[in-house]
């Protein structure tokens, strides 16, 4: 459970970092699986396929369930939780991918704001290799105008971006592998590229929902997570009993192709994620 100190952070803040959830065993047998699913189904998981992984891989469904970070969760949203997705962040070594200044509630469509997006560092994360950074306070004001790059090293779908943010007024969000961090879907951040010698992923649960929160702009799937799921807005999706089995990736790729309509809704075109 989040204490008070953290608690006040997030409220003051817009985030609370980091957290320690998973040891050095568990996050290194973590990496390993993914790494080894990785190399024996790459084009699954790559691309859009690192969207909503957690349908087809048992390793990462076990993360979104796992209760020490439902615990910190509750303290923010209530008891009853849903996972609506998850995405794989991947940066790899001397690349110039990054993540544009941006709101995640501009664009996804949760309403009200009553969820909160998790971050779990796979690999460590700091500054050279491209960490998170939070506009501390910036979720207190109303939901500012993005504008659509379509950067080509942009990871974001549609390049979104909040002008006019400049790197000093942001905070880094620096993790040791294990840690993880939680933001408020208000919140302006961003991260850079990757210039260590090593990859650096990460797993963002986006988001965990209260089950008051419905999805205004198209359609999705939750998981129960925790408590009931009392407003029955969405529909729920099963768990991966075992990796890529076709059922489970025929459904991430419907699940997918609607995410996509959401993120793009109002574009004059599609991304490559």
């Amino acid at each position: 459970m989040l204490n008070d100190a953290q608690k006040q952070h997030y409220d003051d803040h817009g985030f609370v970092a980091p957290i320690d959830i998973f040891t050095n065993a568990e996050i290194t047998a973590i990496r390993a699986e993914i790494e080894a699913a990785e190399k024996k189904w790459h084009d699954e998981l790559a691309g859009a396929g690192r969207n909503n992984a957690h349908y087809v891989l048992p390793v990462l469904d076990a993360i979104t369930h796992d209760s020490r970070i439902l615990d910190a969760v509750e303290c923010l949203i209530g008891r009853d939780i849903l996972v609506c997705g998850t995405t794989l962040f991947i940066k790899p070594p001397h690349t110039d991918g990054y993540v544009s200044w941006h709101q995640d509630a501009r664009y996804i469509g949760l309403e009200p704001h009553n969820w909160v997006t998790v971050w779990l560092a796979i690999d460590d994360v700091d500054e050279q290799n491209g960490c998170m950074r939070m506009v501390s306070g910036s979720h207190k004001a109303p939901l500012q105008d993005h504008i659509d790059t379509f950067g080509e090293d942009n990871i974001l779908t549609r390049g979104q971006t909040v002008p006019d943010i400049k790197i000093e007024d942001s905070v880094p969000v620096i993790m040791k592998a294990g840690q993880l961090s939680l933001h408020h879907p208000r919140i302006v951040h961003g991260s850079g590229p990757n210039h260590s010698d090593k990859r650096r992923m990460g797993f963002a649960i986006q988001s965990y929902i209260g089950a008051d929160v419905d999805q205004v702009i198209g359609k999705i799937w939750v998981q129960h997570a925790r408590g009931d799921d009392t407003y029955h807005y969405h529909q729920h999706a099963g768990r991966p009993i075992k990796a890529m089995q076709a059922d489970d990736l025929a459904f991430r790729h419907q699940a997918n192709e609607c995410l996509s309509d959401i993120f793009y809704a109002g574009a004059d075109r599609k991304g490559k994620f």
